[in-house]
Formats: structure tokens, sequence, C-alpha cells
């Protein structure tokens, strides 16, 4: 029976680690430090987000995701510093994460900035057998109730774009190192890593008037085995302070996104995913929202600041 159990087990991990490992925002274009630790700083201001997603309501256990981030510039505006905590539940397991995050913005012309951005944390992986039914209730292969594996992680990335924000181009590489993850003390081998994801971003904003913008935006993801996948979104933006827009996400969803900005310093942004695939038939939907604020902004007198995304 144990070996049974161990194999229900390291699929479930191995879903996780070999797979699609990190967790979708359909919001990537207002919170793109997420995916990315160049991004820190890029702004004069700190600003910290809240992330949550609730993915295929209606399914029980489904995939829930909470996010909480902060980044910004010292005073010299060159260097980012920043952090992020996350929890992602999905099942019997829970996967989280505490990151530092550091960046350099080099100025390679008079309007354009160049950001190299690593991050360091820790993760921890969990499954809480008290949410597994076993065959044979005696079997004690997961006795202790809660199994946990904590590892080291790191990431980097690297993010273009001039003073004013108009548009940027972005990479990034999380969980460069591909520690295997492992939660029994046996002899049992596991093939079980840590993924290493590749993630691209882009967006322009065009000025329709003086008042009215449009964003086109993408985010591709590529991780080993899974398909290449992408995102295209679409914003319209009203004043800097109200926008309505829509996302394409290949093989499994539509969004539809609005957001409220606020004092010029508390943003507001919601989406809800209209889910392609089969699991459409059980599910009504994914929700997500996010609350960001400025604060603390570190520009120098009389130069002019970006508005939050």
């Amino acid at each position: 029976m144990k070996k049974y159990i161990h194999i229900f087990v390291f699929i479930i991990i191995g879903f996780v680690a070999n797979a699609q490992q990190l967790p979708h925002y359909s919001n990537y274009m207002v919170n793109d430090y997420a995916i990315n630790p160049a991004v820190g700083g890029s702004n004069s201001f700190f600003e910290g987000k809240s992330n949550n997603r609730y993915q295929w309501i209606g399914i029980t256990d489904a995939p829930r995701t909470y996010i909480l981030s902060i980044h910004g510039p010292t005073k010299s505006l060159n260097v980012g510093l920043g952090g992020l905590l996350f929890t992602d539940i999905v099942g019997p397991t829970r996967r989280t994460g505490l990151y530092l995050s550091y960046s350099y913005h080099l100025k390679v012309s008079e309007n354009i900035r160049v950001s190299l951005g690593l991050n360091a944390g820790i993760l921890q992986f969990m499954v809480d057998a008290s949410k597994i039914t076993l065959r044979d209730p005696s079997d004690n292969v997961i006795s202790n109730g809660v199994q946990s594996v904590l590892m080291p992680d790191f990431g980097a990335g690297i993010y273009v774009y001039p003073k004013d924000k108009k548009w940027y181009v972005g990479a990034s590489v999380p969980q460069i190192f591909q520690n295997k993850i492992k939660f029994f003390d046996t002899n049992t081998s596991t093939l079980s890593r840590l993924a290493t994801h590749y993630y691209a971003t882009a967006g322009y904003k065009f000025s329709l008037s003086e008042d009215f913008k449009i964003e086109p935006s993408t985010c591709i993801k590529y991780v080993k085995p899974a398909p290449l996948q992408f995102d295209l979104g679409l914003r319209g933006i009203y004043k800097e302070k109200y926008w309505i827009g829509g996302a394409f996400r290949y093989l499994d969803a539509i969004s539809a996104m609005v957001g409220l900005t606020m004092q010029e310093n508390i943003l507001f942004a919601y989406s809800y995913d209209f889910t392609m695939t089969n699991i459409k038939k059980y599910s009504t939907g994914t929700h997500e929202l996010m609350i960001g604020i400025k604060f603390h902004d570190n520009s120098k007198k009389g130069e002019s600041t970006v508005r939050m995304k």
C-alpha cells in the first residue's frame, strides 16, 4: 500500500514540479514585478500590491493563489529593492515562498533604462495528509499528518523601459536551480524538481487623445515539457485613472478586466476568466482581485513621477 501512496504523492508533486508550476496571473500587466525582479524600482516610488486569485470556482479544492509584494527605488533611483510573499494552494498541496530582490537600473540613453534584477528566497512545499483518503485507514505511511520540505530558490530578469514608462520589454527566469523535491525520509528516489520557467513580457501605450490611451500587451510563458503559452491583452485607459480591457490566454481562457486608480495612489483591479477548456463543464470561471498602494516617493524635486499602472 505504501508504494501506491508514494506514487500518488509523487504524481501530485510531479505535476507541480515538472509542468506549469507557477500560477497564472491575468493582471500581469499591472503587477509584472510578481514575475520579474528587474521591475523592482522602475518607478520613482515604492508600491505594495496584493493579488488574490480564485481559480475554477465550483470545483472542490481548486487552485487559490495569494500574493503580497512591495518594491521601490533607493534615493539614488539606480537601485531597486523589493520583496514578495506568496501562497499557492492546490488540493492537499501548498506552496509558500518568500523572496527578496535587488535590481540595478542602467541609463543607456537620455530616455532609456535597462534594469537587471535578481531574487533569492525560500520555498516550502507541503502535503496535508488529512485531506487524502487512504484505501487502508490503518496505513501510517503519512503518519505525521503533514509532510513538508524547505529549499532555496533563485531567479533573474531584465527589464527595458523609457523614463515615462510608455512602453516596456522584459524577460525573466524564475527557479533557475532545479532543486529536488523530496518529502519522505526513505530510500525512494524521486525525479521531482523545481522547474525552470521562462517569461517574456511587452507592452506599449498609444495615445489616442490627451485623456484616452490604449495599451496592448503580451506575456509569453514556457516550461518544459508543457507547450508554449501566451497571453494577449488590450486595455483602454481614461485619464490614467480608469481602465477596462480583455485578454486571451492560449489554450486556456478569455479574461475581462477593469481597474480604478483613486487619489493617484490607490489601485483596484479585477479580472474574470472564462475557461475555454473542458473544465468549463464544472466551473463557473476564475476571479482575480488586486489592490495596490503607492507611497514613499523618492523622485527628485521638480521631476515628474509615473502614475501607478
